[in-house]
């Protein structure tokens, strides 16, 4: 099936860049550009398209005004490209709250460099978004969603670590989790798939959102409670190491693990490793199989282990291989996990 897109963006020559981009790819079609929201609405009435591409800085109404309008009215998938400004970082973080599905980062140099260094990564972004399942902002049917113990939850001593993974829909999913975490929460770190440049806004944003303290994980970092890691990008694989009662990060440059660096298989591995059944496992919505793996080694080494259910993912690619393998001790719907993981500090 051909994916469907509409490219929206103030700049004529970006919006050729990324039409000739798309245009190398037999399963895409570029079926409109627009220079502005006006125009991306009549588009969108007439054609449907089945992703779009926004541009936050835009003329009239911006890029954040008309995704609200969109994920309200017409809910279609949307990848946000931004700009490597802290300022577009931050607006970035917003588009992916409020339901855009991932985000493009534009060049940090001449744009023309995007034919040559793109390397297929938007239209990969196309084809994830195009898999989405949009929440209705209108209403909340995670209400109603019950959870499903695959397996009994053995111990409910206070956890010594949470271990989070995350990808498509992640930011959203991860603001819904963490808000219901205490001030006092066992030590978390988390890795979310996406662009490096924009991994700190994420954490900014998070941290403005949360009670525990929200940072970016760094090397030989000692991991103490009330606080909440990120990894910090696309260049290094983040490790906890140490023991259940002294845990410190690690990171790591090698090569890719499951398609991803960050990737949540090595992190959950070496969680399995270290902390044995005293730490908590939470696989989150994503496109792909990256935790799926780590999770089992959890699992086996005697950690709780929850998966979020496929009513609330955005993408129900990584909690599925998860629960394919027998990882998931428990499916849960995002609003409920938080809960689930931290009834063992009771």
């Amino acid at each position: 099936m051909t994916i469907r897109v509409l490219i929206v963006d103030d700049s004529p020559t970006m919006r050729a860049l990324l039409s000739e981009l798309l245009r190398r790819e037999a399963d895409i079609s570029v079926i409109g550009t627009a220079a502005d929201a006006a125009e991306a609405r009549t588009i969108m009435r007439e054609q449907s398209p089945d992703v779009v591409t926004l541009d936050i800085e835009m003329p009239g109404m911006n890029g954040l005004d008309f995704l609200d309008k969109v994920m309200r009215l017409k809910p279609t998938p949307v990848i946000i490209v931004s700009g490597l400004t802290r300022d577009g970082a931050d607006a970035t973080v917003r588009a992916l709250e409020i339901g855009a599905v991932d985000c493009y980062a534009k060049p940090d140099g001449k744009i023309g460099s995007l034919l040559t260094t793109d390397d297929g990564r938007l239209a990969a972004l196309i084809r994830n978004a195009a898999k989405a399942k949009l929440r209705d902002r209108n209403g909340d049917p995670v209400a109603v969603t019950p959870c499903h113990a695959v397996s009994p939850l053995i111990s409910h001593h206070r956890p010594a670590l949470i271990a989070v993974g995350a990808s498509t829909g992640g930011v959203e999913a991860l603001q819904l989790l963490l808000q219901n975490f205490p001030g006092d929460c066992p030590p978390t770190v988390i890795v979310q798939h996406i662009n490096g440049h924009f991994a700190e806004a994420v954490a900014r944003r998070l941290d403005q959102q949360c009670t525990p303290k929200v940072t970016i994980a760094e090397p030989d970092l000692p991991l103490k409670p009330g606080h909440i890691y990120l990894a910090p990008g696309n260049d290094r694989h983040v490790q906890v190491r140490g023991g259940a009662t002294n845990p410190c990060a690690r990171m790591r440059a090698d090569d890719k693990v499951s398609g991803h660096r960050p990737s949540v298989d090595v992190l959950f591995r070496s969680v399995a490793e270290t902390m044995g059944g005293k730490a908590v496992g939470i696989l989150l919505t994503g496109m792909g199989t990256d935790g799926a793996q780590g999770l089992l080694a959890m699992a086996h080494a005697g950690a709780t282990t929850i998966a979020q259910d496929e009513a609330t993912c955005t993408v129900f690619g990584m909690p599925k291989a998860a629960i394919a393998l027998g990882a998931a001790g428990l499916i849960a719907p995002i609003h409920r996990i938080a809960d689930h993981a931290l009834a063992r500090a009771a």
